[in-house]
């Protein structure tokens, strides 16, 4: 496979003059305006009788803008500037390319190229506009250095707001970036951004990979939101979809020259038999500039740093992963049902985003573990936490099993961990926060009146599996928005199963406006969670010691970063002197306390009380140290030295 690697490198290099010129065709596919003003199109479409050029500025002639068909099944077009030296398409006007098939049909496209598509408001279609303004925006702030210690902030742009509407760029750069950085996240993981015609596919159903959704605004103003995160230190992923693309045809990929190929595999092979889309031809030469360009696209003119990509399980088996199962044993990565082209796609992916931009992230996500150079998204609490909530009862938690599930994973692989992320507040499922307190959330979480039972354990519990993870799961950790404080609701987007409505498409952040409900104190908890973590590091320390997991105590201690974590998830115990392991020997003191009342908490730890060490080997570390442990309102406490 490395050889293969070598071999496309090789190529490359022989025949485009290297992966740098190969990975900046956006330049000169689609339309490109030269220094003189006149413009330059360029397509593929290897299936094509004869394409044609058609819009606003011919009023729509469909035979009077012919392309010239060139090898490799390229087509040409340069239109000259007008008669006062303008050029002849203006910004923001309608474009299509008239393709004619070998079967007689006319069909009518979008560019794969285009920059910018928008759909009326009544329409169906989307339509091409010409996007080339005349005052392109400039980014203000380099870059941020690549974080030691990477904690992701899960966003959707379009929720991103209390209305029952779709939220702007705009709105998610004065409104909610702001947040971001006060609760001390220092990457944010941008979803939906390329153009999707159906809002609820989440982003998940491409039809333009190179035009930002312009349902959020202009292409203009994601960029400003990305130059706002740079000014605040925070770097910007795009959660990338290269692992599938949309069906349709007149505004997406499929069918683009007339055949059911050209960008994807022949049915059976180019389709997902669940996820209804068309599937990549990774071993063709065209798709891999197409692809590769979309990645040096994203870097170059939005100025991202990085990528999560989508369904890389799909992308590396025949199956998809469909009806099989993964124990991360070496001989899955290996075998007839590896799709050879797609790995080598993602290899060569890798390798040439980390070569032009060193301080690049790449995070695949994946099912298990997958040996990669990348941060990896295996599924990990997330998919345990309903299961253990909705089946067992609290004081038979399986604690082995939870700490198995957060630390299985090989040395060196680096893994991002999440207790929730978007899918678990998709339809269908709820919040951690849901499953904890339920409808209990929209009438006893007012910080006026006693916290009832259901109220006190899923305000406790919240806070512990989300440290826990935070601490143990793996060298990043990632939140999806709203879900810091305990968002009340699922996540559902405008459909007809429910009307159209927006009513759960938003996170309503307007709960966090007034101290009076407790959704603040969950929010304060999870800032000062990320806060300690800037501190101390415990991410980009190595994998944690885990000194206890006391089945019949429920109690959980490790060390990472120079900190002890200490958890008491038992329903009624209480522990007075419970002797915990540590490896450096002193002073410890109290540095986050869930139990504390700013977070929601009951405030039964003293934190001016100074825990020394004895040279007392306990549970495999050489000193060891006696802590207090309240029980029935659980509670967690990191102590530092």
């Amino acid at each position: 496979r490395y050889e293969l690697l070598q071999k496309q490198l090789f190529q490359l290099e022989e025949t485009e003059g290297g992966f740098d010129r190969f990975t900046r065709s956006y330049k000169t596919f689609g339309v490109q305006r030269q220094p003189d003003d006149s413009l330059f199109f360029t397509e593929w479409a290897p299936a094509a009788e004869a394409l044609f050029l058609t819009g606003d500025f011919n009023e729509w002639n469909k035979f009077s803008h012919p392309y010239t068909k060139k090898e490799f099944g390229k087509w040409e077009l340069v239109l000259p500037p007008k008669h006062d030296g303008t050029p002849a398409v203006d910004h923001k006007t309608k474009l299509k390319v008239v393709v004619h098939t070998k079967k007689g049909d006319r069909l009518y496209r979008i560019s794969p190229w285009a920059k910018y598509v928008t759909r009326e408001e009544k329409a169906v279609v989307y339509d091409w506009v010409h996007w080339d303004p005349p005052q392109p925006y400039t980014p203000i702030h380099p870059r941020p250095k690549k974080p030691t210690s990477l904690r992701i902030y899960e966003a959707h742009v379009g929720i991103a707001s209390s209305e029952a509407n779709v939220a702007s760029y705009a709105n998610f750069t004065i409104n909610v970036l702001p947040r971001i950085k006060e609760l001390g996240y220092n990457c944010i993981q941008l979803m939906a951004i390329m153009e999707h015609a159906y809002y609820a596919s989440f982003g998940y159903q491409v039809t333009s990979y190179f035009a930002a959704s312009s349902r959020f605004g202009t292409p203009e103003e994601l960029k400003q939101l990305i130059d706002a995160a740079h000014s605040m230190g925070i770097v910007v992923l795009l959660d990338v979809v290269h692992s599938h693309a949309s069906k349709n045809t007149e505004d997406g990929l499929n069918c683009f020259d007339g055949s059911d190929s050209c960008f994807f595999h022949s049915p059976p092979r180019g389709e997902h038999s669940l996820w209804g889309s068309r599937l990549f031809n990774y071993g063709s030469w065209e798709v891999l500039r197409f692809l590769l360009s979309n990645l040096r696209w994203w870097m170059e003119e939005y100025c991202f740093d990085g990528f999560r990509f989508d369904g890389v399980t799909s992308m590396l088996y025949h199956h998809h992963g469909i009806g099989s199962g993964f124990s991360g044993d070496y001989s899955e990565y290996f075998g007839l049902q590896v799709d050879e082209d797609s790995l080598v796609y993602l290899m060569l992916a890798n390798h040439i985003l980390h070569t032009l931009y060193p301080d690049c992230i790449t995070v695949a996500e994946v099912k298990k573990h997958t040996p990669q150079h990348t941060f990896q998204l295996p599924l990990t609490l997330q998919f345990q936490c309903p299961q253990i909530l909705k089946e067992l009862k609290d004081e038979d938690w399986d604690i082995g099993d939870i700490i198995h599930t957060l630390t299985n994973r090989r040395y060196g692989e680096k893994c991002i961990a999440y207790a929730e992320s978007h899918d678990q507040a998709l339809v269908g499922d709820k919040s951690l926060a849901f499953w904890l307190m339920d409808k209990e959330m929209y009438t006893n979480m007012s910080s006026q009146i006693p916290m009832t039972a259901i109220i006190d354990r899923g305000m406790q519990l919240h806070k512990m599996i989300r440290l826990l993870t935070h601490g143990l799961g793996g060298e990043g950790y990632l939140n999806f928005i709203g879900n810091e404080f305990g968002h009340p609701e699922w996540l559902d987007f405008p459909r007809e199963g429910n009307n159209q409505s927006y009513h759960y498409a938003r996170r309503q952040f307007n709960l966090l406006d007034t101290d009076q409900l407790r959704y603040y104190q969950l929010y304060a908890f999870d800032r000062d969670m990320n806060r300690a973590e800037e501190e101390y590091g415990w991410l980009a320390a190595p994998p944690a010691f885990v000194s206890a997991k006391h089945e019949e105590d429920k109690v959980i201690v490790f060390d990472r970063g120079h900190v002890v974590f200490i958890f008491n998830f038992h329903p009624s115990k209480s522990f007075q002197d419970y002797r915990v392991a540590v490896e450096a020997p002193g002073k410890y003191k109290i540095k986050l306390d869930s139990d504390e009342d700013q977070y929601g908490g009951h405030g039964r730890l003293d934190h001016n009380t100074e825990f020394y060490t004895e040279p007392r080997p306990f549970n495999g570390r050489p000193n060891s140290m006696q802590v207090i442990l309240q029980s029935v309102l659980r509670n967690v406490s990191i102590h530092t030295k």
